[in-house]
């Protein structure tokens, strides 16, 4: 890769996250509420928010106030929660990993599932393995994550008690933490019982996380699939004797591919967001949890940088993609 092309996507996405840190700081201060007032309680005196307000920044004016916020983050410092005073930067790598471990795993299902559905769904068009599955990825589309993650608590952890309702891990199976990834974690520590455990928890959020991801992947590659199989060098590799797999695999799934990892590029970036819902109806000490009780609070600097490290993260996923691309397809340059 070109170091010209590496340097101006840096400059982009410093571009980006000072833009994303402007407006997210203007929204943030137009959202009614005083978190003065949220820590001090209804029946705190004037006096006692003044100098609490003081105390906080949040008497000076709007410029300083962001002056003074984007130089402690060019110094990676992204401040101190206003609820309990802790390191914001602190804070987020607690919860980042827990998110991380759910949007994985999230996007391994959805990966896995949606490109065996849309290859298989190509090879037997019309059939009703075709018809069914393309069926269950509309569904999957138009189902809202928190109605479906609701449904699956109630049957699975309700009526039908397999599944733990929330989580990460049982009470009192919480392994040392090493990486803070639970899976990793609890096999390091050599308990594998704590594994299936953990395990166990990832299951129910991941599935809800993974199933609109999983059925745009699917429809994707179902259409991909099909456009690549009418193509001469398919029906060549098939005249010269090749196994029907070797053909699907190795000639039309990889020319197929491109369009798919571009999906599944975007739809990583939109589990670490849509984690949020999940997070929150799972009790998954994650990220997007961490924001809910942020905004709930208006906890300015924690939402700040946690969509600071969102943004960071999509624009690191996008260079991903870019990167990957050139691996499938040799005609693919980066140019500079």
């Amino acid at each position: 890769m070109p170091i010209g092309y590496l340097s101006k996507r840096l400059f982009h996405l410093a571009l980006i996250l000072l833009g994303v840190s402007l407006l997210v700081f203007m929204m943030l201060r137009m959202i009614p509420g005083d978190p003065a007032r949220l820590l001090l309680g209804e029946f705190a005196t004037a006096e006692d928010l003044s100098r609490l307000r003081a105390q906080m920044g949040l008497d000076r004016p709007y410029p300083v106030q962001y002056g003074i916020y984007l130089a402690n983050i060019l110094q990676g410092d992204l401040g101190n929660s206003l609820r309990n005073g802790a390191p914001v930067a602190t804070e987020i790598g607690m919860r980042l990993v827990a998110t991380l471990e759910l949007a994985v795993a999230a996007m391994l299902i959805a990966s896995l599932a949606g490109i065996a559905a849309g290859v298989i769904s190509a090879v037997r068009q019309y059939s009703v393995f075709d018809y069914g599955s393309m069926f269950m990825a509309l569904i999957g589309v138009s189902m809202p994550i928190f109605w479906l993650g609701l449904m699956l608590m109630y049957l699975l952890a309700v009526m039908f008690p397999i599944m733990p309702m929330m989580g990460r891990i049982g009470m009192g199976n919480e392994p040392e933490v090493m990486t803070g990834l639970m899976l990793v974690d609890t096999l390091l520590a050599g308990e594998f019982g704590d594994f299936l455990d953990a395990l166990h928890h990832l299951v129910l959020p991941a599935f809800t996380l993974a199933t609109i991801p999983m059925a745009i992947v699917a429809r994707i590659t179902r259409s991909s699939m099909l456009e690549v199989l009418n193509k001469d060098y398919v029906r060549t590799a098939r005249a010269k004797g090749m196994g029907e797999v070797v053909v699907i695999l190795r000639h039309a799934l990889r020319n197929a591919f491109l369009p798919v990892v571009t999906v599944l590029g975007l739809n990583l970036g939109l589990l670490l967001g849509g984690a949020v819902l999940t997070e929150t109806i799972f009790s998954w000490p994650g990220l997007g949890r961490y924001v809910v009780d942020s905004l709930m609070a208006r906890d300015y600097a924690a939402v700040q940088g946690c969509i600071l490290v969102f943004a960071g993260l999509m624009a690191f996923i996008n260079l991903i993609v870019d990167l990957v691309y050139a691996l499938l397809d040799p005609r693919i340059r980066v140019h500079a």
